[in-house]
């Protein structure tokens, strides 16, 4: 199987730099599995787990939002926020999530709760992956 250089950095430290068989990433748009080769593109990432595959094994890692590009010379992702999923502290979300449901309830603009309602789905979702 061809190689994909695969860099994760994230605004603290550069979390992965190196050769990789495959990554997977949560895009706004939905899931997607990136391989060598892949064609090129640019999303923006919701929160969720990024998994590294490499040799045989994984690696998951969450990231919360940020952006990742797909070239030629293989796929970057710069993270908002990012750490491996062994690290997070589900309890945070869990924090995260009550108060984006109080914010959600307490909103009086129309686009301001369906913009905090949407945030509110991805901490959810995010939740939900970690679980798994």
């Amino acid at each position: 199987m061809a190689q994909l250089h695969f860099e994760f950095i994230s605004p603290e430290r550069v979390l992965f730099s190196g050769e990789v068989d495959q990554v997977d990433l949560p895009g706004v748009e939905g899931d997607m599995g990136i391989l060598a080769d892949h064609a090129p593109l640019v999303t923006a990432l919701r929160p969720g787990v990024v998994t590294i595959y490499r040799g045989g094994s994984r690696e998951l890692i969450v990231v919360i939002g940020g952006f990742a590009e797909v070239s030629p010379a293989g796929l970057t992702i710069l993270a908002d926020h990012a750490q491996p999923q062994d690290n997070y502290d589900v309890a945070l979300l869990a924090a995260e999530i009550k108060d984006a449901e109080e914010d959600v309830a307490d909103a009086t603009d129309e686009a301001q709760r369906d913009k905090l309602a949407h945030r509110l789905e991805q901490l959810k979702a995010l939740q939900a992956a970690l679980a798994q």
